[in-house]
């Protein structure tokens, strides 16, 4: 049974954690957040499997291009995502992605991308069940 690969990283932001499943990052978030247990638990369940803390090609590249982002060298990362929950969140999370490099948005904005401007309390629901800190593809 294939198992999901962690690792802790620690950056000038604080302590991230990583993990990779079947050559895709399926995690990337601070370490210490109020939502750790139940987005693990969730990863852990949509996956069928548990966390393992090893190395893999996957985590040594979201190193990598996470200490290259935070240092001002990288605004888009080329990582494979593994996006791990309902089909609404997942459009949440492929709309978080798509806002530029220096941007931001709204809650509201984002429903109304996905073309549902009354879904701003789930909009917002979806983004704190996010498990990718960030990943500008």
């Amino acid at each position: 049974m294939n198992s999901i690969n962690i690792q802790y990283h620690k950056t000038k932001i604080g302590e991230l954690i990583l993990g990779s499943f079947d050559d895709r990052l399926c995690l990337l978030d601070f370490r210490y957040r109020k939502m750790r247990t139940t987005v693990d638990n969730r990863i852990k369940m949509g996956l069928k499997t548990d966390f393992s803390e090893h190395s893999d090609a996957t985590l040594i590249k979201a190193k990598e291009q996470v200490d290259e982002y935070l240092c001002g060298n990288r605004t888009i990362f080329d990582i494979p995502l593994l996006m791990v929950g309902t089909e609404f969140q997942k459009s949440v999370w492929n709309a978080l992605v798509k806002i530029p490099y220096g941007a931001t948005s709204t809650y509201l904005r984002l429903a109304k991308n996905l073309e549902n401007a009354k879904a701003v309390r789930a909009v917002a629901s979806a983004n704190g069940a996010n498990a990718i800190a960030f990943a500008k593809a």
